[in-house]
């Protein structure tokens, strides 16, 4: 009986002491903790602005993001920018509120912009077919009709097209393939045309090139002449410049190595070039009443980008919940409406945020590629200190403190079970016996876990994109350490089965 009730507390003690090592480690691997104080406790501009100061900073720390850009509109104008680490680390230049940085899928709501335009001066209908205005080129033989592509469904990415090619990059004098290569390539139809939101590069590639056919000239001309300069955002271009000063700032990838400027052989998805300065001036045009947005568009013509076209499903549905022509759509409490955009490259992230009717916005620049739940934490601070609540991007922030909770869960489990294994192996319950009968089917189901285990695991480091790795870079790189663990630990229940009489059974 003693012998039962010692055992009983060691078992109690050693539950203790697992579970709070499990916590400790958990709360001092996870970024999204960090925060030490919170935005809802701040009543002025300039406490909110003395908040992110402070907390901007120990995020860049947590998840090692070498550089940011930021700034902050309030009642329709710029309140507040500043700039933070580094723009090169190698050479010790500073990111400054004026460096070049590339904006990777802001682009696209700019060029929503230009082919708005097109259609305001009548030169293309949105839901007349796209083949009708392409001369040079034809779509790849695909299952689906291409009569049914229009531009009202290429803006708002419902046009059935792939995602694209992603991932490579080009120096920008090295040699490029034309559109026309481009398009041939990735311009298959993967589903219907209409039926649902698929967020494409290609879809606006394509309106890149429906821009240069109609007006027969660059789209990067075109682009400078009729939107950017208009708006007045004259440190910007779709053409990469070696004259920019300060020059383009270096990108750093998810393993924090560098990646000089780069340029894509399309503009219109991806390929902007930008100060904060400018994409302020760009967000502010898009409220009512800016009197440069006239320049280029009408109200209504602003209207219609920012209108819901589609419901997103999916992983882009956690942060946003429509998407309209080029910009992504969050409703807010009270009706409100918020347009976004973000983009991500190889060792760049971007995000504008704004509430057009408030006349307020943020937006962020950062070269680096662990930086979503960095822009989700601050967004969200934002929008709880301007009173709009839990913004769609702040789910992120809800999402990242569930992942690590789960990974302190499952670190437990291993701790628990690992000890448990190397006492059955201490205690000779356990030989080395891989061809072994005993417990044939409880170790096939582990190989079964071990074998699935290894394929998501090499499939998340060799991919080209993985979605949960850019969207929770911290947390991703400690779940493949883990994984490695579980590995190790169903590796030794296949290999060293508990031996035939032995009353104690390892469950999983």
């Amino acid at each position: 009986m003693w012998g039962f009730e010692n055992s009983k507390k060691k078992g109690i003690y050693r539950f203790l002491m697992l579970l709070l090592i499990s916590v400790g480690i958990t709360y001092w691997l996870a970024p999204v903790f960090t925060f030490q104080q919170k935005a809802a406790s701040t009543n002025t501009s300039e406490e909110f602005i003395a908040f992110l100061d402070q907390e901007i900073p120990r995020l860049m720390e947590a998840y090692k993001i070498p550089g940011v850009v930021i700034g902050m509109i309030s009642d329709g104008r710029p309140v507040w920018k500043n700039a933070y680490g580094a723009a090169d680390v190698e050479a010790g230049r500073r990111m400054t509120t004026d460096t070049y940085c590339r904006m990777e899928s802001i682009s696209k709501s700019v060029s929503a912009w230009g082919v708005m335009k097109l259609v305001e001066e009548g030169k293309i209908h949105l839901d007349t077919p796209v083949v009708k205005y392409l001369k040079t080129w034809k779509f790849p033989p695909s299952p689906y009709d291409e009569e049914q592509v229009t531009t009202r469904l290429l803006l708002s990415q419902q046009a059935g097209m792939p995602l694209g090619t992603i991932g490579i990059r080009y120096s920008p004098t090295s040699e490029k393939p034309s559109l026309h290569e481009l398009l041939s390539k990735d311009a298959v139809l993967q589903e219907e045309p209409g039926k649902e939101f698929s967020y494409s590069n290609t879809g606006f590639i394509l309106l890149e090139l429906l821009i240069e056919e109609v007006k027969q000239r660059s789209f990067s001309q075109f682009m400078e002449q009729e939107v950017l300069l208009p708006l007045g955002m004259q440190k910007s271009s779709f053409e990469w410049d070696s004259t920019f000063s300060p020059p383009v700032a270096n990108g750093y990838d998810s393993s924090g190595d560098p990646i000089p400027v780069y340029v894509y052989p399309d503009k219109a998805a991806g390929g902007l070039f930008a100060t904060l300065d400018d994409v302020m001036q760009f967000v502010i045009a898009g409220f009512p009443g800016d009197p440069r947005s006239s320049r280029v568009l009408s109200k209504e013509s602003i209207q219609s980008m920012y209108t819901p076209r589609v419901y997103i499903a999916g992983l882009y549905g956690v942060a946003f919940e429509y998407y309209g022509f080029g910009h992504f759509i969050d409703q807010l409490p009270e009706g409100k409406r918020a347009v976004s955009h973000g983009g991500q490259g190889t060792g760049w992230m971007t995000q504008f945020y704004a509430v057009p009717e408030d006349g307020n916005g943020l937006v962020i620049f950062s070269n680096s590629q662990r930086s979503w739940p960095f822009f989700a934490a601050i967004l969200n601070e934002w929008g709880s200190f301007e009173g709009y609540g839990a913004i769609g991007m702040g789910k992120l922030v809800i999402a990242a403190k569930a992942i690590w909770f789960f990974f302190g869960l499952l670190l437990f489990l291993w701790l628990w079970k690992t000890w448990q294994v190397f006492e059955d192996l201490g205690s000779q319950k356990r030989h080395f016996a891989p061809f072994s009968p005993q417990q044939a089917w409880r170790r096939s189901f582990c190989l079964l876990i071990f074998l699935g285990l290894a394929g998501l695991l090499l499939y998340a480091i060799t991919a080209a994109y993985f979605e949960p790795a850019s969207l929770f870079p911290v947390a991703m790189k400690w779940f493949a350490y883990l994984s490695l663990l579980y590995l190790l630990f169903l590796a030794v229940i296949i290999l060293f089965p508990i031996q035939r009489g032995d009353d104690r059974v390892l469950k999983g």
